[in-house]
C-alpha cells in the first residue's frame, strides 16, 4: 500500500456516509445561520469572505463536525489536483452566507473531478457520490463558476497531480547516483523557472539555454526541452516538491519515457555542497552501465 492511502480512507468513510438521496432536499427545508469561518477551518479560513452558512451544504450541523471532515481535503488540495479545488470544496463546506445558498456550477465540478478524481483513483478509491456533479445547477443559473478557464492557460494543459509522490533526493553516494542514471531511462541536468507565485498552482519554465543532456535514452535530443516543459506543465506535485518554495533552481533530473510524457523518478539539488552529485556527473561521460560492461 502507498502511504497516502489512509487520509483518503478516512475521507472515503466520511463521504460515503452522507450519500443519502434526500439529503440536498431536505437542508432547504431547514433553517441555517450565519457564523464566522474559524481559524482552526484551514480549508477555506482567508477563502475570500469571513461568514458561512451552518448547517452547510453537506449536511454538517456543528462546526467542530466540519472542521473535522473539511481537514479530510486538506492533503489532496496539497497534491495540487485543480486551481478551483478548494474554492469548490469550501462553497460545499462553507457556504457563502447570503440571502439564498449558492451550489457550485456542475461545470466546476466536472473539471475539479477530472483533474482530482485520478488522484483518488491512484489510491483505489472512486469519487464519491455526495460530489456527483449532476447533482449541481447548469452554467446558465446562479451557482459559483470555475475561476480558472481553458482560455486563461492558453494552450498549456491543466496541471494534474502525480499518482507518484516525487521528493528531492539527497545525493547520499557517487556509486548510488550513477546507479540510478544507468537504471533511469533519460538523464538531464536543468535550470528550473517559476514564473509566479500567487496562484494556486504556479507555473514553471524550462530554460532552453541550460539544458545539458547527460542521457537521452529513446528520446531524440531535440525533444527533450519540450518533453521536459510538458512535464513541469502537468506534473504540478512533482515540480513543487523538487522547487521547495525557490524562484529558480539547477537540478539533475532523471526519469522514463511512457507512451506520450516523460516521468521524473529521481531529481537531485545542483550545489556546491554535492560534492558526490558533482563527481557522478564527471564520471557519467566514461561510466560503463552493467548492462553495457556485458
Amino acid at each position: 500500500s502507498k502511504p497516502g492511502c489512509p487520509w483518503l480512507l478516512g475521507l472515503l468513510v466520511h463521504l460515503l456516509l452522507w450519500g443519502s438521496p434526500g439529503a440536498w432536499a431536505s437542508y432547504l427545508r431547514r433553517s441555517s445561520s450565519c457564523t464566522p469561518i474559524p481559524h482552526r477551518m484551514a480549508l477555506c479560513y482567508d477563502i475570500g469572505y469571513s461568514e458561512m452558512r451552518i448547517p452547510n451544504l453537506l449536511e454538517h450541523e456543528t462546526m467542530t463536525e466540519v472542521i473535522q471532515q473539511s481537514s479530510s481535503w486538506l492533503p489532496l488540495l496539497a497534491r495540487e489536483c485543480h486551481p478551483d479545488a478548494r474554492i469548490f470544496l469550501c462553497s460545499l463546506f462553507a457556504p457563502i452566507c447570503l440571502d439564498r445558498l449558492i451550489y457550485p456550477c456542475r461545470s466546476l465540478c466536472e473539471a475539479v473531478k477530472r483533474s482530482c478524481a485520478p488522484v483518488m483513483a491512484c489510491y483505489g478509491y472512486p469519487w464519491p457520490e455526495i460530489l456527483n456533479c449532476n447533482k449541481f445547477p447548469a452554467d446558465h443559473e446562479l451557482c459559483i463558476a470555475a475561476v480558472s478557464t481553458d482560455e486563461n492557460s492558453s494552450s498549456r494543459r491543466m496541471p494534474r497531480a502525480s499518482c507518484k509522490d516525487c521528493e528531492l533526493e539527497e545525493a547520499s553516494t557517487t556509486r548510488e547516483i550513477l546507479e540510478n542514471l544507468c537504471t533511469n531511462d533519460f538523464a538531464v541536468k536543468i535550470r528550473i523557472l517559476r514564473k509566479n507565485m500567487t496562484t494556486t498552482i504556479s507555473d514553471f519554465d524550462l530554460d532552453p539555454g541550460r539544458v545539458e543532456v547527460l542521457k537521452h535514452g529513446p528520446l531524440l535530443r531535440t525533444e527533450i526541452p519540450a518533453r521536459l516543459q510538458q512535464w513541469l506543465d502537468i506534473d504540478a506535485t512533482c515540480v513543487q516538491n523538487i522547487m521547495r518554495g525557490t524562484h529558480t533552481g539547477i537540478f539533475v533530473v532523471s526519469g522514463e519515457v511512457q507512451s506520450d510524457k516523460v516521468v521524473v523518478n529521481k531529481a537531485y539539488a545542483w550545489q556546491k555542497k554535492n560534492r558526490n552529485l558533482h563527481q557522478a556527473v564527471r564520471r557519467w561521460k566514461h561510466h560503463r552501465c552493467p548492462e553495457q560492461a556485458g
